[in-house]
């Protein structure tokens, strides 16, 4: 490992859109998501960007303690679960909040979601969807409501992280329906 050599940038740079490879990543080879949180929040600590920071370190608590409780080191699918269920209950708050009148505490939700979704992978459009609906249906031959299981169950590893699962079942529905 001593002789090669690794060239870094002086200071880290922020990362681009997910899926890309990290721009302090050697040799352009994508780097892992937990890497990606453990170099931007170096980052955020040189650039004094205490929001960001803040953001990060509850993102690596979350994967950490799914980590200690399943006694597993999780991959980037399970760390994007663990994104996906941060972001959800976030837009959970921001809606209680809002209908309680908070709107300053409704904005810092708002401000945590925009950090996390840095993180998650880009959602597929619903042309998309709709096309891995198509194909499972066809995988299936599911043709009535009542085989909707046997295609949610091809379809939930095949979208996990990239797709919403409610608006996939509803889809689905209306496929089946229609």
């Amino acid at each position: 490992m001593r002789d090669r050599l690794f060239v870094f940038p002086a200071k880290p740079l922020h990362a681009g859109a997910a899926g890309e490879p990290h721009p302090t990543d050697p040799i352009g080879v994508a780097m892992s998501l937990k890497q990606r949180l453990t170099d931007d929040m170096k980052a955020a600590m040189k650039g004094g960007d205490k929001d960001t920071l803040g953001v990060i370190r509850l993102i690596n608590a979350a994967i950490k303690q799914r980590e200690v409780d399943e006694r597993i080191e999780l991959d980037d699918a399970a760390v994007v679960a663990v994104l996906d269920k941060m972001v959800k209950q976030r837009r959970d708050s921001v809606s209680q909040y809002e209908a309680a009148g908070r709107e300053d505490l409704a904005a810092i939700e708002r401000a945590e979601i925009v950090v996390i979704e840095r993180y998650v992978p880009a959602k597929l459009d619903e042309a998309a969807i709709l096309a891995a609906i198509d194909a499972a249906i066809a995988q299936t031959g599911a043709a009535a409501p009542a085989d909707m299981g046997k295609l949610m169950g091809v379809l939930k590893p095949q979208l996990a992280g990239q797709a919403d699962m409610g608006q996939v079942s509803a889809l689905v529905k209306r496929r089946l329906a229609g």
